[in-house]
């Protein structure tokens, strides 16, 4: 199995993402890779070229680059050249931490979409607080735009995942409203709503609200990009000032606190740990005719890890080739 990795993408590449790599590679024997990037800055952290193969190239996008402008102009970019490689054949996958909306270009115009898919989102594991498998949101910022159809195809797409990658045999499907009752919501979750009701495929459980997300109300939860970008950010600011709050009132108190912090430390990091959705992967994009997954831009090497051990998985249960078959049989 072979993965193509924008090694220049994020914002400590390539350190991060070639240490990421070798972690990857030195645990994982199946699989390749082709790092795609400045050679010499590549090398200036690579131990080991077991399985890893460098293709040279100077030009990369860079975080501030209009996304569909970069992936046109940018022919020799790493990125694209990665994308390209999956295009072809070259490669099973491709994984960046780089800018997200060029991504996402690169992966409807060069990889392209799954017969029948209208528009892929993206989609992240995230983590659950009474138990350790987590849920899939969908969509956190690929379409800001979304129809009623799209949030159905979501649902169908993040339930195959869930079911053959997370391992969940049959995940609960539940639609991110602003109350549990059937007629909550506008009219995008209304006609979504009904939509997934009579959709028997899926094991839909109706509306659910976004302070039980955590609490792991359903193992697939679904929305429009806006608001599950919206939601996703919410979840990762709420992580971090929780743990600046803990700290704060632990170097606040004095010796007390400092002795209080000292006797909480290992439950402080289990709490630090649990809210780590990083360890459950990157954000795929799911409704290519690939795998195409990307990492936080702020990435470290074990996020990198994490997120080559979910396309490791996403390669092996074949999830998007049997979603490729799925749905160009429903468009026949």
């Amino acid at each position: 199995m072979k993965i193509a990795v924008d090694a220049m993408g994020g914002d400590y590449a390539p350190q991060a993402i070639v240490e990421g790599v070798m972690m990857a590679a030195t645990e994982f024997p199946d699989l390749s890779f082709q790092l795609y990037g400045k050679e010499s800055a590549i090398r200036e952290y690579l131990t080991t070229e077991k399985n890893i193969t460098i293709i040279h190239t100077d030009e990369k996008i860079n975080s501030d680059d209009d996304p569909v402008r970069a992936i046109r102009r940018k022919k020799e970019a790493s990125m694209v050249l990665g994308a390209q490689a999956v295009k072809n054949g070259e490669a099973d996958a491709l994984f960046s931490a780089g800018n997200t909306g060029a991504l996402l270009t690169a992966g409807l115009l060069i990889v392209g979409r799954i017969k029948g898919i209208d528009r892929p989102g993206l989609m992240p594991t995230l983590p659950v607080l009474n138990s350790d498998k987590g849920f899939n949101l969908m969509d956190v910022g690929a379409n800001a735009d979304t129809k009623p159809e799209n949030i159905h195809q979501y649902a169908i797409l993040a339930s195959y995942y869930a079911k053959y990658v997370r391992g969940i045999e049959n995940p609960t499907v539940g639609l991110l409203n602003n109350g549990t009752e059937a007629g909550k919501g506008n009219d995008l979750t209304k006609k979504a709503y009904e939509l997934l009701t009579n959709d028997k495929s899926i094991h839909f459980i109706g509306n659910v609200e976004a302070r039980e997300l955590l609490n792991g109300v359903a193992d697939v939860v679904v929305t429009d990009g806006f608001t599950g970008n919206a939601v996703l950010k919410t979840i990762e600011g709420t992580g971090m000032s929780m743990m600046k709050l803990i700290k704060s009132a632990i170097s606040d108190n004095g010796a007390k606190g400092k002795l209080g912090g000292l006797l909480l430390k290992d439950g402080l990091y289990a709490i630090k740990d649990k809210l780590d959705y990083s360890k459950h992967g990157g954000a795929a994009l799911i409704g290519l005719k690939a795998p195409v997954v990307k990492t936080h831009g702020s990435t470290g090497k074990e996020s990198v890890y994490y997120t080559i051990k979910q396309i490791r998985e996403m390669l092996q249960t074949n999830v998007i080739g049997d979603l490729v078959d799925y749905f160009e049989n429903q468009a026949k």
